[in-house]
């Protein structure tokens, strides 16, 4: 009786480690996706709306789903402290929303750059590292469909083979 609680556990846990490795691969590209949609939204505010940096990130905010909706209520708030700079109040909303996301160190260090040049330049520049950051973003969505569409059932049925391996060895 134990015995088939015990397996039943481990193939539980074993299955669910599988499905929740999935789940991370579908989401990320969903999440790229959303900041590259933001990123969109932003340019549009900015060179048609001239719309200031602060309504606009409340504007996408609204738009967005989380975590990127916090990304930008955060950068928003972080912008309206006296003395902070909008490379700052960037990095520092992208850092306390990341470990929300399931986006993986070269899309931070792209978005890290990206808040780098943010706020310093006329509208026509914005808008040409806007597009560099949407084209490395894009790049980067691509290569995360390729591995979702590529791992996502062997994830699955790795978890659940696992378990039953683990299982037959015990019994």
């Amino acid at each position: 009786m134990f015995k088939m609680i015990g397996a039943i556990f481990i193939l539980a846990a074993t299955t669910w480690a599988g499905f929740e490795y999935s789940k991370r691969l579908s989401i990320r590209p969903k999440q790229l996706q959303q900041f590259r949609n933001a990123l969109e939204t932003l340019e549009a505010e900015i060179m048609f709306g001239h719309t200031p940096l602060g309504e606009a990130a409340r504007r996408i905010s609204k738009q967005m789903a989380e975590p990127i909706a916090s990304h930008f209520r955060l950068f928003e708030q972080n912008l309206l402290q006296e003395e902070i700079t909008v490379k700052a109040a960037w990095e520092q909303s992208l850092k306390t929303i990341w470990k929300k996301t399931f986006l993986k160190q070269g899309e931070y260090e792209i978005l890290l750059q990206f808040g780098e040049n943010l706020g310093r330049h006329d509208r026509e520049t914005e808008q040409k590292q806007i597009m560099l950051t949407l084209s490395h973003l894009t790049r980067e969505e691509e290569g995360a469909r390729e591995k979702q569409v590529k791992y996502e059932k062997m994830a699955k049925s790795f978890g659940i083979l696992t378990g039953m391996l683990i299982v037959i060895l015990l019994i």
